[in-house]
């Protein structure tokens, strides 16, 4: 499995990094590769109607945004909900305000468990978001 995001040891910034976040924003190209992503994740794939329930927008006109912005790329909140919920796909990092696992106080032995432990939830979040 190769990851989509750049270590920030690397030097190279995406959008889920988290040195990036207003520079780079989130292209078209990257939303549509993160909804195969999610999809992979919770065992089914995912459709354009299922990224804007992800999103909050509903109906039709939810749908045609969710197209648009996969060439344009989406802005503002939206774009951050989004950098939050692909945590729930092992392709990209658990960002630092969530990481509370490399922390001085949860024993070592117990940190992988607890990864996948939150991304299972994270995909539990995006299961029951999209109904």
């Amino acid at each position: 499995m190769r990851c989509v995001y750049a270590p920030s040891h690397t030097g190279c910034v995406t959008y889920f990094t988290e040195e990036n976040r207003t520079e780079n924003p989130l292209t078209g190209a990257e939303l549509k590769r993160l909804r195969e992503h999610l999809g992979e994740a919770i065992g089914r794939p995912l459709s354009v109607a299922d990224m804007a329930r992800l999103c909050g927008l509903e109906g039709r006109e939810g749908a045609d945004t969710i197209r648009k912005w996969e060439v344009t790329g989406p802005t503002g909140p939206v774009a951050e909900l989004l950098r939050i919920l692909a945590m729930a796909s092992e392709r990209y990092p658990i960002l630092d305000m969530f990481n509370v696992f490399d922390r001085h106080d949860a024993p070592v032995k117990e940190r992988p468990a607890r990864r996948r432990a939150f991304r299972e939830q994270m995909r539990s979040d995006v299961r029951r978001r999209i109904g």
